[in-house]
């Protein structure tokens, strides 16, 4: 697996799909996943429809630069936020969601690659809206799947999901593969299916099992705040898709999305939660070659 400096103490990990000839596509995964969540099959498709696909671990994630040295206390972070003491929140936080934008704009560097069509789900879809707003010479796509905007009024998850997504797992390999049935909760309803879940769950944990760094992102994500008045001035063509049955971000998290940013598509699809099941990947690609072509 290589893995690339992209700025001053942050390297990542990353593979690619394709012929380097054909058109950059960048994938950026959400909040606590690995790049194998973007499944080498989808990533595969995208290539056969002439796309030169790049998935990579974010930091603090996977096999990319980890920031042991800035341990978050959840409980302490959640009761900042709660109380609306936010310097005490950011002093926790060692990085931002632009931070980790500009580690997936160095990988394109280091690449040597200029400019990408960039797709991002969940989390990855908040860091590619960031790579879009802050250098949107870099970006020739934005793609934004089951996100939001950083408002407070829309996206927000369901009590059930939200309370599934701050549950911890049991660090033993099967006990943690296991509670990952509870994520059912968000995926399609007519397509979820367990044994999905476990299997990327034993991967990702064979892979690189690295449950401190999700409070770092965690962090990152809330404090990086709303996107909403950058996201009217953008001028980057945007396609915003999000599944009808996510409860960990409502739709209304991509219709807000599509709302504001100028000529940007909506793509809702039916029996879609907050996953990517096997059996919409033909729509999913099919948008996706169409959005970049």
């Amino acid at each position: 697996m290589p893995i690339v400096d992209v700025s001053p103490g942050v390297s990542l990990a990353y593979e690619t799909f394709g012929d380097p000839c054909d058109a950059p596509v960048l994938l950026v995964m959400g909040f606590g996943a690995q790049m194998i969540a973007w499944h080498e099959d989808l990533c595969r498709a995208l290539a056969e429809r002439g796309r030169y696909v790049v998935r990579y671990d974010n930091r603090d994630c996977g096999l990319s630069t980890t920031f042991d040295d800035h341990p978050v206390d959840m409980g302490r972070f959640i009761a900042a936020v709660s109380s609306g003491d936010l310097r005490s929140a950011l002093a926790m936080v060692p990085y931002t969601l632009q931070d980790m934008a500009d580690d997936g704009l160095g990988l394109l560097t280091a690449l040597g690659i200029e400019r990408a069509h960039v797709v991002g789900s969940s989390m990855g879809g908040m860091i590619a809206q960031t790579m879009a707003i802050s250098h949107p010479e870099r970006v020739l796509t934005l793609t934004s799947m089951m996100s939001s905007t950083g408002e407070s009024a829309y996206g927000q998850s369901s009590p059930e999901a939200r309370a599934v997504l701050f549950s911890p797992k049991p660090a033993d390999r099967e006990g943690h593969i296991a509670a990952t049935d509870r994520e059912l909760l968000w995926a399609s309803k007519r397509y979820g299916n367990t044994a999905v879940l476990r299997e990327l769950a034993a991967r990702s944990y064979d892979r690189s099992y690295y449950p401190a760094g999700v409070g770092r992102q965690l962090g990152a994500m809330i404090l990086s705040g709303s996107r909403a008045d950058a996201l009217k001035e953008l001028r980057v063509p945007t396609l915003v898709i999000h599944g009808l049955d996510d409860t960990l971000i409502d739709p209304s998290g991509g219709q807000r999305t599509a709302d504001l940013v100028p000529g940007a598509t909506l793509l809702l699809i039916p029996d879609m939660g907050h996953d990517r099941p096997r059996e919409l990947w033909p729509e999913i690609v099919d948008a996706l070659e169409a959005h970049t072509s």
